[in-house]
């Protein structure tokens, strides 16, 4: 396994063996993208996994290649801050299927041709395998920590729960062991509106110089809505109209959640591939940690020695606090350390990327606890 060099002081990894996946195909040819920070200490034993959301990448920390935007998760990422690279090597990696380097539907195939609607369907624990070849080329053997929020917890759980060995400890953050009803109904909303548009051309967009733009851009205006909470749109936006004073009687965007909302479905499109949003979202959809493991989901921990830590978010209602309490009662009948706490913000389902200083104090916490449990790792 090779790694180099690309823009961005992000890397790729190239697997030389085909990755399985569990729909009983193989990727030839992978690659993952990624972006370290910190030191890797001698024992490799300071190495914490940051798991991405599902517009999310491995741009954690350093500046995203196409907006130019600060990383993802700075506010909580650095020197000094609650996962500290001057103690930790933080590691994050583009999943599978996305369009940030790893490959993903966009990605040439062996024929040289982009992959499009050939890519194999794919399930968090295939990007987690894609993770778990990352840290075979490192020399990882055991994580300190994963940490993820959101569908990047998901992955926590997943490699926690089918790679027990490679990880000490796992942080999720406003997440959830399985997709609801609800969740996938969400998701079908977007599929549908991308598989609409007619520049969707069933995937092979390609080489027409423009991709179904719309039919994303309402896909992200629709998952955006679910990731905020009604006090806070109505704190935001309330009722005020855009640019206006009155009413125009049309259908031009009069309200200022509506011109919101479409500046985002628009900003999104510039940075994001339609297949790839196709593919994510349907690995999300089939994730269910219980069905894995027999229909039980204290059996998917079974093998596992690991320390956990779930959060939540009173305001979020796309992976609301019984999601994170369905998880903890499951490790608590495994008999695996675990502590859960739902914090207050505003925010919804967005709230483990905005400016909470608890979390910040969660997260600090935990990882400082997992330290005195098994000693510090070594500097």
């Amino acid at each position: 396994m090779a790694s180099t060099q690309i823009a961005d002081s992000s890397q790729v990894l190239e697997l030389t063996q085909p990755l399985p996946l569990d729909g009983g195909q193989s990727l030839p040819d992978a690659r993952i993208a990624y972006e370290t920070h910190g030191t890797l200490n001698a024992a490799k034993d300071n190495a914490i996994l940051i798991c991405h959301a599902l517009t999310g990448d491995h741009h954690v920390v350093s500046n995203h290649p196409k907006t130019g935007k600060p990383g993802w998760w700075v506010r909580m990422v650095g020197p000094g801050k609650p996962i500290d690279t001057d103690r930790f090597f933080v590691i994050c990696a583009n999943v599978i299927g996305s369009c940030m380097g790893s490959t993903g539907p966009a990605s040439l195939a062996e024929d040289g041709k982009p992959w499009g609607m050939r890519f194999p369907v794919i399930t968090v624990r295939d990007m987690v395998r894609g993770h778990v070849a990352l840290l075979d080329a490192l020399g990882i053997e055991s994580l300190y920590a994963v940490v993820g929020g959101s569908m990047g917890g998901m992955q926590a759980l997943s490699l926690a729960a089918n790679f027990a060995d490679r990880t000490r400890a796992a942080l999720v953050i406003a997440s959830t062991a399985r997709h609801s009803a609800q969740n996938i109904a969400f998701h079908e909303v977007g599929r549908q509106s991308i598989m609409a548009d007619p520049e969707w051309r069933d995937g092979a967009y390609y080489d027409h110089g423009k991709g179904p733009e719309k039919g994303l851009s309402v896909a992200r205006m629709a998952a955006h809505i679910t990731y905020l909470s009604e006090a806070g749109l109505t704190e935001k936006f309330g009722r005020r109209l855009q640019d206006r004073e009155e009413k125009t009687f049309g259908f031009d965007a009069d309200f200022q959640i509506e011109s919101y909302l479409r500046y985002q479905g628009l900003a999104f499109t510039d940075r994001f591939d339609a297949n790839s949003y196709l593919y994510i979202t349907r690995a999300m959809d089939y994730f269910d940690l219980a069905e894995e493991h027999g229909g039980l989901l204290a059996n998917a921990f079974a093998k596992s020695k690991a320390r956990f830590c779930l959060v939540s978010f009173d305001t979020d209602w796309l992976y609301p606090t019984a999601d994170s309490r369905n998880v903890v009662h499951a490790l608590n009948a495994a008999g695996l350390p675990v502590s859960f706490v739902e914090l207050s913000a505003p925010y919804g389902h967005d709230s483990f990327l905005l400016d909470v200083p608890a979390l910040d104090r969660v997260v600090e916490g935990f990882l400082s606890e997992t330290c005195r449990g098994e000693g510090r790792p070594n500097a």
